[in-house]
């Protein structure tokens, strides 16, 4: 299980960063091009790994007379069951990037509205503030303990 999450983590990071052209403005067409495919590509490896699990879990599915095989068992399905959840709600970020996108709302922070910046969106393409409101906003958190 953690060979797969490995991997689509390397063949997200596996991409052609974006070089914008002189003069060209922030956001332009082929700026938010180069990110919704960024995203679909990110979202169709995310999907390619549910499909994965689901067929695991399916081949090995045993009722085990060892009860130690059997909870190693259902840790393992456990675990991975988590890993997928947490996959599903990465998924539902994804197509809200994209909504964002149609919306003409991408890429500027939700509380300054100033740019995210290029290089942020490609590191962590569902971000919504700039690195500036998300570090205070990371700061608050940490002191109010929420």
């Amino acid at each position: 299980m953690a060979k797969t999450v490995e991997k689509t983590r390397e063949s997200f990071t596996n991409f052609t960063p974006y070089e914008s052209k002189k003069g060209e403005e922030y956001m332009s067409a082929d700026m938010l091009e180069h990110f919704r495919t960024l995203l679909l590509s990110w979202k169709q490896e995310l999907m390619e790994e549910v499909d994965r699990t689901m067929t695991h879990m399916q081949e090995e599915a045993a009722n085990y007379a060892d009860p130690s095989d059997r909870a190693t068992q259902e840790e393992e399905f456990s675990l991975e069951l988590r890993t997928r959840d947490r996959e599903r709600k990465l998924i539902k970020k994804i197509d809200q990037t994209i909504d964002r996108m149609d919306k003409d709302d991408y890429g500027f922070c939700d509380q300054c509205g100033i740019e995210i910046g290029i290089r942020r969106l490609e590191a962590r393409p569902t971000a919504t503030l700039c690195i500036d409101c998300k570090t205070l906003a990371e700061i608050r958190e940490r002191q109010t303990g929420i």
